[in-house]
């Protein structure tokens, strides 16, 4: 879905150009007197630099209000990301946004095809399938950038200045807390191949032929522990696994008792379900709970590179960030930034279970053609899916 915000850059006009021709506006006019003749021709007040952020940034935020424009894909809910784009907007009034949330996989092939096509991309990506992100890098569509807000991050949450980490996010189990009690559920990766074994009840997971994230998830497990990974996929097999797309199509099924059980969920969506639907309990797996991060790409042919530039530090920076977790309940990555949906908080409470998926080139090694191939078969196989089948998006 496409979210386009109208542009809200003009004030009421109320015999602006009379206004103007009264200054004496022309061509050669200063900074000031083009400041008047803006706001006398109905412009919204042109933005300052942040506080702190080095004189020339001035330099980026006018270049940017110019360009006017900004254009998303994400796999970032709408209705997660509106808080962020509203105050990003509050901030620079005279940069439109258009965002537009897309699944994983369609955002990067969408994205690759369209560069390809020299058709206008997106000047923006953001996407939880790191892997993807790493991939698009290594192909030559990022831009470098230096931003003024990575002092603040930890080092392994962006890649020679072409991606950049934004939030720190749990992935967890999760139950119905009445068909499926606590003390019944699995605690680790390890201990979910002899539990599936046992159980009777029907289990949701992402289908990783066909999501992204799913994909890359997967993957993770297979590098933590290929053993339990595969040992799991084999126990799947007899219980009719519900294979889906989204976080959201879990959260659904699971909540309304319909399958009791879900592996390898976004924790942020998953934990923002659970505290409207008190029947959703959430587990943190005990032996490690892999922890990834929603990544920014800035597209190296991007159309309005500039106001790209504002959006990546917007969601970087203290004020960002705080959004991100009060409003939007994204796991905020920044260590200043308090709260319960915080890295801050989750580090606290994980401990030395905690493994966050640093970025770097290795992420991108299981999308190599022969490695991808191998990995869905053998998945498909364990699962006894057959090779002429396709799996399906289940409704909900």
């Amino acid at each position: 879905m496409s979210m386009q915000q109208p542009p809200e850059t003009r004030l009421p006009r109320r015999n602006a150009l009379a206004r103007l021709a009264a200054l004496g506006a022309a061509p050669w006019m200063g900074n000031a007197q083009a400041q008047d003749r803006d706001e006398l021709l109905g412009y919204a007040p042109r933005a300052a630099a942040p506080a702190g952020y080095p004189a020339a940034y001035a330099t980026t935020v006018r270049a940017a209000e110019d360009e006017g424009r900004l254009t998303i894909h994400s796999n970032t809910d709408e209705r997660v990301a509106a808080p962020l784009v509203a105050d990003f907007r509050r901030l620079y009034p005279r940069i439109s946004v258009c965002y537009e949330d897309l699944g994983s996989t369609t955002l990067y092939h969408r994205f690759i095809a369209e560069n390809q096509l020299r058709h206008e991309a997106a000047d923006l990506l953001w996407s939880s399938a790191m892997d993807q992100m790493v991939a698009l890098a290594q192909a030559g569509h990022a831009l470098a950038y230096a931003s003024p807000e990575q002092a603040h991050l930890p080092a392994w949450a962006q890649w020679q200045g072409q991606l950049w980490a934004t939030t720190y996010e749990p992935v967890v189990f999760a139950h119905h807390k009445q068909r499926l009690p606590a003390h019944q559920v699995p605690r680790s990766h390890a201990a979910l191949a002899p539990w599936l074994g046992q159980f009777q009840g029907r289990v949701a997971s992402y289908d990783i032929q066909k999501s992204g994230v799913g994909y890359f998830l997967a993957t993770q497990d297979m590098a933590a522990n290929a053993d339990a990974f595969w040992a799991s996929a084999q126990a799947l097999r007899p219980r009719r696994p519900q294979l889906l797309l989204t976080v959201d199509a879990m959260v659904q099924r699971i909540a309304a008792g319909r399958t009791p059980f879900g592996f390898n969920l976004l924790g942020a969506y998953a934990l923002a379900a659970a505290r409207r639907m008190p029947q959703l309990g959430v587990i943190f797996p005990e032996d490690y709970t892999l922890v990834s991060s929603r990544v920014l790409l800035i597209n190296r042919r991007a159309a309005h590179p500039n106001a790209a530039r504002l959006w990546l530090d917007y969601l970087l920076s203290r004020r960002g960030q705080t959004v991100m977790a009060q409003t939007s309940h994204l796991y905020a990555l920044r260590e200043d930034v308090q709260g319960e949906t915080t890295g801050a908080a989750l580090r606290q409470q994980l401990g030395a279970s905690a493994r966050p998926i640093a970025l770097g080139p290795e992420l991108a090694a299981p999308l190599a053609n022969t490695a991808l191939r191998d990995n869905i078969t053998r998945w498909r196989a364990a699962l006894g899916l057959s090779a002429g089948a396709q799996t399906q998006p289940q409704s909900l």
